[in-house]
This record gives C-alpha cells, structure tokens and sequence, in this order.
C-alpha cells in the first residue's frame, strides 16, 4: 500500500488541496494513505493561521487525509529552508513514506531536482559568496549566482518552486528514500481575486467567511462556518507592547536579523503605531517581507535565533480517520520518533514550555467577540516561563 507524505499549512484548506488528494488517489490507487505534516497555530510567512490547527487537520481528514501531524513551530516558522529541512526529517523518521508530493508553478520535476544539486555544489557556495561581498540582499544573491551556473535560475523565483527545490535539496541532504512527486500548481498562489477551482489561500484569507462556500470543500465549510478566526492585526496591542518591553540585546539575539535588519527593527517598533505601520518603517529593497514579519512573529513569541535552530524532539498528533490510527500503530513500532497525543506531555519539557507559551500568545490573536479556542497543550501550563 503507498503512503504519501505532504507538507502544508491548509491556511485554509480549499478546493485545490482537495484536487491534490483526489489526484493522488487517481495516479497511485484509491487505497494510497495521505500524511499531512501541517503547520500549526503560525506559519512559515510569519503570520498566525487563519483558523485553530485542530480545526484546520480535522477540515484535512474529513476531505480525504488519513492522518495529520504538526510541524514543530521552530521548522513552521523557520526560512524556506528550514522549513523543508526539518519536515523532510521528520517524515524519513516515520519510516514507511513512498512519495513527497509537493506543487510547483514550473511543473518540471527534472528542472527542480537540478537546481537542487546546483544549490548543493561547491560552485554555487563560491558564486554565493562572491555575490555577498556586493551588499546585495540574500535572494538577490543567491538568484544570481544560480544565473551564472543553471538555465533554471527561474525556479527560484515563485513561491512554490522555491520550496520544490527547497524540498529536493532536503531529500538529498538526508539521502532519504522517500521519493519527489510533482503536482503542476494551476492559477496563481498570489492572486488576489479567488479562483473557484485553483483558489490561492491569500486570496480566501481576505474574503468573509460566508463565502467561502465557492472555494473550499463542504466538509471544510462546515467547520469555518463556527471557527474564530486569528489575525495578527487583532491583537496588535499585545504584539506592540511586548516589542515595547524588549531590551537591545533581546532584538541583537532574534532570528532573521542580520544585515543590520534588528536595529532597523528596533528603532521601528519603538515608533509604530499598529503591526501594518512598524513593517512598513521597517521594510526596504534589501529585506524580504515574509523576513520582516517572521522576525516580528519571533520576537512576540520569544524565540532567539538559538531557540529556532532546536528540534522538538516529537510530534504531536493532530487528526487522523481509521486508516490514519493505523499508520500510527505502524509509526509507534519506530523508535526514531515520538508521537504525542493532545492532551499528553512529551518527555522534553523545554520545547514543551516553547509549543505552550506559543499557543497562549496565539490565543490573544483571536477576533474580537470570539472566545478562543483552548488547545490541549495550553492545560495546566504557564506561557510565561522563562526559556
């Protein structure tokens, strides 16, 4: 029986994701069994999820996942790098996964496994430091010294092929067995304006809840319908005040900050008047927006450059249907991974402390009106420990 691995975020799930399984299903057989390794309460853009995690991997097993999982927050929100890297591992850890399906707006799998093993060469690391020295941004850089040694240079260019490749490099890495499977992304991941067969989730994430019966399965549907919704914007006071209280060496020590970024983002957030106007004061040409707001997320939720590079050491069981508890049943016979029920405390209480303080300060991102939705982890704990 094939087991296929796919790494998500489902903010929120919609029609596309399920043409992705219903494809899946086609292409390898209707008994192949769907993992979902999906981020939960913020994502790799730096941002709260739109909806509870719990919410969102049960919207996944009620529209054909067999299980999901969660991707620990210090890979959720690492660089597209990371991200891949630490998902990657966890799945070879499973045991037991086939295929990787991922989606990419090139389509072309040969294309993505080749610029990977450039990324990988000792060529590019000198084309990358060569470029550096020109005081030019990270992806400026890094796009062309991949121009000067691939004709592929444009996969690194739109936001699904840069994690195609991120994924083929991980695979690589780890020398996993799992093997890549490519899905052609159709429309556009950027769009502003939903598509109602190829939706973007930024798109449905502007829209208002009563409509988004257009875009996402029925089943899905159902569960946003009653669902509070978490924006970052909600709770803008709490993140502004926390950035208030931070010390020079607090924002010295966050991720992302390099290049002389956290200084910038320091004298900022001492001026802002909302989240919108202190990325603003903050962005220019040479730092990324997804980095500002990455480091903005880290510094709300207190993590240091050294916490993010920590792995967790478990991973925590989301959603799963019958066919999923027994993909359990199977990953519970290896020993190279820990999976954690909700509810239940894992064996390393540092990274638990982190997952906890998370989810509390998520819950302050909640709209206004809606009472938050309690994760099972929160119970009993304190998110104010210190780390």
């Amino acid at each position: 029986m094939t087991t296929v691995g796919i790494i998500c975020e489902y903010n929120p799930f919609h029609n596309g994701h399920k043409k992705q399984f219903d494809m899946l299903r086609r292409q390898l057989g209707e008994e192949t069994r769907i993992i979902c390794l999906m981020s939960g309460s913020f994502v790799q853009r730096g941002e709260p999820a739109l909806y509870d995690k719990y919410v969102r991997a049960k919207a996944a097993v009620l529209c054909g996942a067999n299980l999901v999982l969660e991707l620990p927050i210090t890979s959720a929100i690492s660089s597209a790098e990371g991200f891949a890297q630490g998902a990657v591992s966890i799945l070879n850890q499973l045991g037991g996964v086939d295929y990787l399906c991922f989606g990419s707006e090139n389509g072309n799998l040969p294309a993505i496994v080749r610029t990977a093993e450039v990324l990988l060469s000792p060529e590019f690391k000198a084309a990358m430091l060569e470029q550096t020295e020109k005081n030019v941004s990270y992806a400026s850089a890094r796009q062309k010294a991949l121009s000067s040694l691939s004709p592929d240079s444009s996969l690194l260019s739109a936001p699904n092929d840069i994690l195609a490749v991120e994924y083929c490099k991980a695979l690589r890495l780890q020398k996993s067995l799992i093997r890549p499977l490519l899905v052609r992304r159709e429309g556009s991941y950027l769009a502003d304006h939903p598509d109602a067969s190829n939706p973007s989730a930024m798109s449905l994430r502007a829209l208002d809840r009563e409509v988004l019966c257009d875009y996402v399965p029925a089943e899905a549907f159902s569960l946003y319908q009653t669902a509070p919704t978490y924006r970052m914007e909600y709770g803008e006071r709490a993140v502004l005040a926390r950035l208030r209280t931070m010390s020079e060496e607090d924002f010295a020590a966050l991720p992302y900050g390099n290049e002389g970024l956290w200084r910038r983002f320091m004298h900022a957030s001492r001026q802002a008047v909302s989240v919108k106007d202190l990325i603003e004061r903050t962005k220019s040409k040479r730092y990324a927006y997804t980095r500002i707001c990455r480091m903005l997320l880290c510094a709300y939720l207190g993590i240091t450059k050294e916490q993010l590079s920590v792995q967790s050491g478990y991973v925590r069981i989301l959603s799963a249907d019958p066919f999923g508890t027994a993909l359990l049943r199977e990953f519970r016979n290896n020993d190279s991974v820990k999976l954690v029920n909700a509810g239940q405390t894992p064996e390393n209480e540092e990274y638990y402390a982190l997952e906890c303080r998370c989810a509390e300060l998520y819950s302050l991102l909640c709209e206004p009106g809606r009472q938050p939705e309690t994760q099972p982890e929160q119970k009993g704990r304190i998110f104010l420990k210190k780390m």
